[in-house]
Order: C-alpha cells, then sequence, then structure tokens
C-alpha cells in the first residue's frame, strides 16, 4: 500500500474510531483494530493503536477521583493483566498471524454479543480477588496476542457491579496499563518500527477529532440506539475476520 493510501486509511480509520469513543466512552481500540487488521494484517494493527490508546485513556484513567480507590481493591487483576501482555506477545512473534487473527475475530464477536445481549454478570465478593487474578492472566495474553483488552476484562470489570463513573475510569487504568506493556513487549521482539510508531503518532490527531466530534454527536443521537448499532457493526467486523481467517 502506497503512503499517501496508508496515511489515508489511518486517519480515516482513527476519526471513526474516536467519533465511537466520543459518542459511548469505549470502543477506538476494537474499531481501530477490526479495521486496520481486515486491511492491513495483525501486527500493524496492533502497533498503530499504540499512541492513540494510550493517550485517550491516560486522560480516562486519570479522571473520576477514584484512582487510588480503584487501584487498592484490583490490583491483583490490573498486574496479572499488565504481566501476562509479556508472554501474550511471544506467541505473537512466533505463530501464525492467521490463528491469532482468527482469535481477535472470536473476541470481538464475543464482546459484541455479550454487549447486545445486555447481559448482567454478578460476581460474590468473596471470589472477587481470584477471579480477578485468573482474568487478568487471560486478559493479557490475549491482549498479547492479539491487541485487544477488552475480553474477559471488561467483563470482570462489569461484574464487580461498580457504578458508571468507576467502571469508565477502571477501563481506563486496564487500557493504559495493558497498551503501555503492549508497547513494551513487542518492541522488546522487534515488531514496532520507526514508521509504524511515526504513524501512530500522527493517528492521534484524528483520534481526539473524533472524539470531539463524537461527543458533540452525544447529545443528538439516542446513545442506546447508537450502541446497538456500534455493537452489531462489531459482530459484523468480528464475523468477517473470523471467517476470513478460516478461509485462509
Amino acid at each position: 500500500m502506497s503512503d499517501p493510501l496508508l496515511l489515508l486509511l489511518v486517519t480515516t480509520t482513527f476519526l471513526a474510531a474516536g467519533s465511537v469513543k466520543g459518542v459511548i466512552g469505549m470502543g477506538m481500540p476494537t474499531v481501530s483494530l477490526a479495521l486496520l487488521t481486515a486491511t492491513l494484517g495483525l501486527q500493524p494493527a496492533m502497533a498503530l493503536l499504540l499512541v492513540p490508546t494510550m493517550v485517550t485513556n491516560v486522560w480516562q484513567a486519570l479522571i473520576g477521583g477514584r484512582f487510588a480507590a480503584i487501584v487498592g481493591r484490583l490490583w491483583p487483576f490490573l498486574l496479572a493483566s499488565v504481566v501476562a501482555v509479556w508472554p501474550g506477545v511471544m506467541v505473537l512473534a512466533r505463530v501464525d498471524p492467521r490463528w491469532l487473527s482468527l482469535l481477535l475475530g472470536l473476541l470481538i464477536v464475543g464482546y459484541a454479543l455479550m454487549n447486545l445481549g445486555a447481559a448482567r454478570l454478578s460476581l460474590p465478593v468473596h471470589h472477587e480477588r481470584r477471579a480477578g487474578l485468573l482474568s487478568g492472566l487471560v486478559n493479557g495474553l490475549f491482549t498479547g496476542m492479539t491487541g485487544s483488552s477488552v475480553f474477559p476484562g471488561v467483563a470482570y470489570l462489569q461484574a464487580l457491579g461498580l457504578p458508571r463513573d468507576a467502571l469508565i475510569q477502571a477501563m481506563g487504568i486496564l487500557f493504559t496499563g495493558s497498551t503501555l506493556a503492549l508497547g513494551l513487549a513487542m518492541g522488546g521482539q522487534n515488531l514496532l518500527s520507526g514508521q509504524l510508531l511515526g504513524l501512530s503518532t500522527l493517528a492521534l490527531v484524528p483520534a481526539l477529532v473524533g472524539m470531539q466530534l463524537g461527543q458533540r454527536l452525544r447529545h443528538r443521537l439516542s446513545e442506546v440506539v447508537f450502541r446497538r448499532v456500534f455493537f452489531a457493526g462489531l459482530l459484523a467486523m468480528g464475523g468477517y475476520l473470523t471467517i476470513r481467517s478460516l478461509l485462509g
């Protein structure tokens, strides 16, 4: 793909993904991963999402006034989610990307179905730490292998019954730590290039512009309807990645 076409693809992808995040407060890494994996392949897609995801989620992680309380309660889950990224990236460096693209497609399908079904998960307090450790380990492995940090981590956080603002901040902390670990681990495995990092930095601009557009649209759109359309579209993209990987 020529450089102008690549720049156009990255710009439009992160503009769209940022707009989604602006409307519903989530979804940017998943949207960008799905679109870029379908066009560029898994490893370049993972590299390109690093800077926009990191910067936008640092803000989400720090704003809310509950940072210390969330980390104090969830540190086993958060630590496991970060540490397990390294063995996941080691798999990424050694396994055929086709099979990891298949895994990404399945994760996106599962994530979309979970949200379309509006499943209400609940976790007893006495199981919280053990389940958090297991969820964190699996989440970190999946992040390292596919770049997706949403499953089962987000499901675990939802099952804790956190207030909405605390849930959003907890997801920001999870995504920030996971993305930082992903960048360091990919660099250690020589999976990053100067061109990809440069494009990832440039992608921050359309991502932030998209978030501003999405925040303005939020007041004009029904968030419930938008979420349904978004997750239905995500289901279609995940299904496409799954089928394409299976067909080779």
